[in-house]
Order: structure tokens, then sequence, then C-alpha cells
């Protein structure tokens, strides 16, 4: 069984329902850390040590968050900053990440369409997050397709309660180690795993 951290930031966690709704399907899941940036570190000092000792206690790594600005909440880009140093996440001698998987779960309000070259943004959910996949593969990890949440204002109930059963079933196949590599080459998000599973 491999060990998933979910290092989760949300500034306004009280009003998102689907972060709610998502956090709620995985939060009782045996393997499953949830790393609460925000209510962890209100201040915004972050205790390196202890971060980094949770990366190193875990297999997969998924960076949860609403897609702000085409990124992330400020906390992570901090996080990110201060936690992945120089001869631990990466360099000649930054090996202690080397060989775990990396993966981002985010939502947005836009539809999946405006997330294309012809569409509005342009650029696609996994062009944006190229920041995340080269910091990912800089420390030697592998990068596993994202699992995104689009339309994340104008969901139904019974929609976030599918996308929360869904991503339960990702987070539970990547625990058991039930994914199979070849797969996800072909898959743009990690949503389409469940379809395949079917």
């Amino acid at each position: 069984m491999k060990k998933i951290l979910i290092l989760f930031a949300h500034p306004a966690f009280h009003k998102s329902l689907i972060n709610k709704t998502l956090m709620e399907a995985i939060k009782d899941l045996d393997g499953v850390t949830v790393n609460n940036l925000y209510e962890k570190y209100p201040d915004f000092f972050i205790d390196v040590p202890v971060e980094q000792k949770l990366l190193t206690q875990h297999d997969i790594i998924i960076w949860q968050h609403p897609f702000y600005w085409y990124s992330a909440p400020a906390i992570i880009k901090e996080w990110m900053d201060l936690v992945l140093q120089h001869g631990f996440a990466y360099g000649t001698h930054g090996r202690a990440l080397e060989g775990k998987w990396a993966m981002s779960c985010i939502s947005t309000g836009g539809r999946k369409e405006v997330y294309s070259a012809e569409g509005k943004n342009r650029y696609t959910i996994n062009q944006f997050l190229a920041p995340f996949i080269q910091s990912a593969s800089l420390c030697r990890m592998e990068n596993l397709p994202p699992f995104v949440v689009h339309g994340s204002n104008t969901l139904s109930r019974d929609d976030i309660k599918k996308f929360a059963d869904d991503y339960r079933k990702v987070i539970t196949l990547l625990r058991d180690n039930e994914i199979d590599s070849e797969q996800l080459n072909t898959m743009e998000y990690m949503n389409e795993i469940i379809k395949h599973d079917a």
C-alpha cells in the first residue's frame, strides 16, 4: 500500500462546497494524510523540517487547491520555495523525493472548452501546470495527470458528489497501486481512469 500526502490549500475553504466534498470523500481512507496548509500555517511560517519529514514518509504527493489566476494559492508557492530545498529535493545529493509520484488536484470555475488553444484561456490545464510538472521532474519524481473539476461554480450537488466519488476511487487506486503506468501516458486528466476502470 502506498502512502499518500495531500497538500491542501484553500484560503476560503468555508466557501468551497466542491473542495469540502472532495475532502470529506477521502479523509477516512487508510494511508492518506491530509496536510491543510492554511489551517496549519495561518501566519505562513512554514516548519520546513516537519514538512520535509512528511514528504519522506509518503510515496505520493498531491497538491490540492483551487486554480487561482492559472496557478495555486500563495501558500503553495511559499511551501515549494521553502520546503523543496537544494540538497533535499533536488541537486546532486538532493534525492529525498526520487521515485515518488506527484499529482495536482484542482478545481476551476472555467469549463474544459475554455482551456484549449481555441478557448478563452488559450492554453490547456496541463500547460498551465507546467511549473508543477517541471518541479516534480527536477525532484526526480514521476508526474501523474491531474484530477480536475471544471465548472465548479455551476455544478449541481449530484455533480459534486460524483466528482467526490471519482476522487475517492482515484486515491484508492493510487494507494493500492492498481493503476497501469502505460495507461497514464494516454490520459489528459486522472479523472479518465475511472472510465477505464469501470
